[in-house]
């Protein structure tokens, strides 16, 4: 069995799926309401700061996924007591005995989540060392962990590259540092954020990322008693502290599962409302659902992403860090790209990898070609990437039923949507790993009135 398939069947073993594989009857328009909890990118990662703090954390509307029960077993192996449980969306998060793990027991979880490598800063500071395993998560491109790496030893640790993985220590404390990350990387600045409040001294960032999730973040840290301001052009300053308690939040809304619900009712001809999404985060998305021919209503509880009737549009989109268009939102618009009438282009300028999945649209019927070194074009606002590439999307193609095997998270949720989308049936194996990200995607399904089926 090799990894990807071994991963997937944890994960869909966390979150209690009946089997790995499901039988979808395509054709059918989603109609209904679903639940759109707290965000992934801001939930386990705000479950790794409770490390910080020396009294209890409360997180509320935490999504029940497999990346937050990976990330739960990890804070447990270091001794953080945790009650409440995903299920109901609320955890309390008692690190008062935190304690060193086993490689063996790290390793063990690590396959299946890229997240221990945020536990170093805040292990550095209560243990005074930390142990990082071979890390996992999706095949989308080459992920480096030298940004963390680096600013690390800017804080004064030390790093070892072991067979088994890597150790850190900081056997003189860490210390505020001067850091510019050459890409506003998400992963870099949650790194040196959840390492700078307890550093010694000030901090400052230059070229961070500022996405929504790395605000709320911000305002986690800031609940504990940390000292943080954003300044223009990207620039984080970070005033160490010597002490942070616990803190009471309730999670951002997932702006990438709203805009894949959103995308899924688009493809389908149907009509979805996702309570707790806002308009404030999902700006760039609504202009370019708008263009495509996409319509939605603006609620105090959520927004209502339908197809108004009429025929979609063709768009070019150019995939940026924030406030551009997100890397996770061109994946589940592919498949509504693939029924609107003329050539699309995704420029895709985040992760060189990430249109891998296209092969199994094409398979299905979908007129897609990659261009593995992008495409030039002088209209372009992003900057051009050295490992970008670009899908040219011509429609509208009828997408018929295939057997598909999930790639990665936000992939696999745009093989469900096609799924949904295509005439006649078919078998989507892997799903575990579309557990990694969307809570109770299998109730969601049958709320919204998709036909499907768990294969035996």
């Amino acid at each position: 069995m090799n990894s990807l398939v071994q991963d997937a069947r944890n994960a869909a073993e966390r979150v209690g799926l009946k089997s790995d594989t499901i039988v979808i009857n395509g054709g059918r328009p989603l109609r209904g309401t679903i639940d759109v909890r707290g965000a992934k990118n801001l939930v386990t990662k705000a479950m790794v700061a409770s490390l910080l703090g020396d009294t209890t954390s409360t997180l509320r509307d935490v999504p029940d996924i497999s990346d937050v029960h990976v990330v739960a077993s990890l804070l447990e192996i270091h001794g953080v007591k945790i009650t409440g449980s995903a299920a109901t969306g609320v955890l309390q998060l008692d690190p008062a005995n935190v304690a060193t793990a086993t490689s063996a027991e790290i390793d063990a979880l690590s396959g299946s989540s890229r997240i221990p490598i945020l536990f170093c800063g805040p292990l550095l500071h209560r243990l005074g060392h930390a142990f990082i395993p071979d890390l996992g998560g999706c095949r989308i491109g080459d992920r480096p962990i030298d940004f963390h790496l680096d600013a690390l030893r800017a804080f004064g640790a030390i790093v070892d590259k072991l067979p088994s993985g890597i150790n850190i220590t900081a056997p003189n404390g860490l210390r505020g540092a001067n850091i510019e990350l050459p890409y506003p990387s998400v992963g870099a600045t949650e790194q040196v954020l959840l390492t700078g409040v307890r550093a010694m001294g000030t901090t400052e960032l230059k070229n961070a990322a500022i996405e929504p999730e790395i605000m709320d973040l911000i305002a986690v840290l800031q609940k504990m008693g940390a000292i943080i301001s954003v300044e223009p052009n990207r620039t984080i300053f970070i005033e160490g502290v010597e002490s942070l308690n616990g803190y009471n939040h309730r999670a951002l809304f997932d702006r990438n599962e709203a805009a894949s619900w959103a995308s899924a009712a688009l493809a389908t001809g149907g009509s979805i409302f996702t309570t707790g999404a806002k308009q404030s985060e999902m700006m760039t998305f609504l202009n370019v659902f708008r263009k495509i021919g996409g319509a939605f209503d603006i609620e105090e509880e959520g927004i209502r992403f339908y197809h108004p009737g009429g025929e979609l549009k063709p768009v070019v989109i150019e995939t940026d860090v924030h406030p551009g268009f997100m890397t996770d939102w061109q994946q589940p618009l592919i498949i509504a790209l693939t029924q609107a009438h003329g050539t699309s282009i995704v420029h895709e300028t985040v992760y060189e990898n990430r249109f891998g999945f296209t092969d199994a649209l094409i398979k299905m019927g979908a007129n897609i070609e990659v261009h593995k070194d992008g495409l030039a074009d002088p209209n372009r606002r992003v900057p051009r990437r050295a490992l970008e590439q670009a899908a040219v999307i011509t429609g509208p193609t009828q997408l018929h039923g295939a057997e598909l095997e999930v790639p990665d998270l936000r992939g696999g949720f745009s093989h469900l949507i096609a799924a949904l989308t295509a005439k006649g049936q078919s078998s989507v194996s892997n799903v575990g790993l579309i557990a990694r990200g969307y809570g109770d995607f299998v109730g969601k399904l049958e709320k919204l009135g998709a036909d499907f089926y768990f294969a035996e």
